[in-house]
């Protein structure tokens, strides 16, 4: 599977908004400033965050996106999921069932093993990445890290 570069942008960035001091924000100009990404097309991908309940928005000089709640409570299977979807990235068609080497119905009455095979991948992915919050990858950061992310974004 093969996700966008866009989720790996919006993994990181919430992951810098989880090291801010609590009531602190960055702005998607600040947060593509500090990655080198570009910043309205960053800002589309933190607004499906925002509107996935992940972050909170907020507007005015001092506005921008902090985590809508505890880095504990957010999962990397709810930032993928908010930006990339859920649909299951293999979709069985059911081939075995079609051209010269065509089983025939009698014999796929149980589901094809490949796409039984490919959905339990899937499956074991998603559950590993809800297993992990952005809690758990803040504390497995350098201890210097979650200073140095705050006077850049802040500065």
């Amino acid at each position: 599977m093969k996700l966008p570069t866009s989720t790996e942008w919006v993994l990181h960035c919430a992951a810098s908004l989880a090291q801010l001091q609590p009531g602190d924000t960055a702005s998607a100009a600040q947060l593509a400033a500090y990655y080198d990404l570009p910043a309205p097309y960053l800002a589309k991908q933190l607004q499906a965050l925002t509107r996935a309940g992940i972050l909170a928005a907020t507007t005015g000089p001092r506005g921008g996106f902090r985590l809508a709640r505890a880095a504990k409570e957010v999962t990397l299977l709810q930032i993928v999921e908010a930006v990339d979807g859920t649909v299951a990235p293999y979709e069985c068609r059911e081939i075995r069932q079609q051209g010269r080497g065509a089983l025939t119905a009698a014999e796929c009455r149980e589901t094809c093993p490949l796409a039984r095979t490919m959905a339990e991948a899937h499956a074991a992915w998603r559950a590993s990445l809800a297993a992990v919050s952005l809690g758990d990858i803040v504390a497995e950061l350098p201890s210097g890290a979650p200073a140095r992310t705050r006077r850049i974004l802040m500065g």
